[in-house]
């Protein structure tokens, strides 16, 4: 059977616990902001006009994304591969959802809102410390936050080193590329990768 209404979803699970519900918040608290504060990761979805969604990793220093009060983050649009997805959706809809991660942590903080990009010199004088000064902010009003249970990262053992795979297990980015791409030519090594790279870190 193939689930269509929220009637039958709930038909087939548990009401959530009081705890659950409550511990969403319209705000950022003094808990959330040291968890953003120790994060150097993160994950942002967003989706077009159109409902296609995207999901894109954001990464950087511990805290590089700014608390800036207890409505309002600001995330430093990175150098990256000028696809510009999450950007332009950003434009289209001005809705995001993020997780937020602490390598050794199992709970992850959860946030959504409305986005604006930014390129005013205020906001962007909060990066003039990073080695790569962003071009714009993603300014982000927090609509609905909370601490996620850790369930989701217990069952993978994502941050147990016994349970990693070794590099070798996949091939090579430029191996992927050129396979994916059918294009020709040398393929790119990891050292050629992680040189090319460096200096947009």
């Amino acid at each position: 059977m193939i689930i269509k209404t929220t009637d039958q979803l709930r038909a087939i699970y548990k009401a959530p616990s009081e705890r659950a519900v409550l511990k969403e918040l319209t705000h950022i608290d003094t808990h959330l902001q040291r968890f953003i504060s120790l994060s150097p990761f993160l994950v942002i979805s967003s989706g077009d006009e159109h409902h296609q969604m995207d999901s894109s990793p954001r990464g950087g220093d511990t805290g590089f994304v700014k608390v800036l009060d207890q409505q309002t983050i600001m995330i430093p649009d990175s150098i990256g591969n000028n696809r510009l997805d999450t950007l332009a959706n950003i434009i289209a809809t001005s809705q995001v959802g993020l997780l937020f991660f602490i390598p050794g942590i199992d709970e992850v903080a959860r946030l959504n809102g409305k986005a604006t990009l930014q390129t005013d010199p205020d906001l962007l004088k909060h990066f003039d410390a990073v080695k790569n000064k962003p071009k714009l902010v993603i300014k982000v009003t927090v609509e609905a936050a909370y601490i996620h249970c850790p369930k989701a990262l217990m069952r993978s053992k994502l941050w147990s080193i016994e349970h990693h795979q070794n590099i070798d297990s996949m091939p090579t980015l430029g191996e992927i590329i050129q396979d994916q791409t059918k294009s020709a030519g040398p393929v790119e090594s990891r050292a050629e990768m992680l040189k090319r790279y460096t200096p947009d870190l």
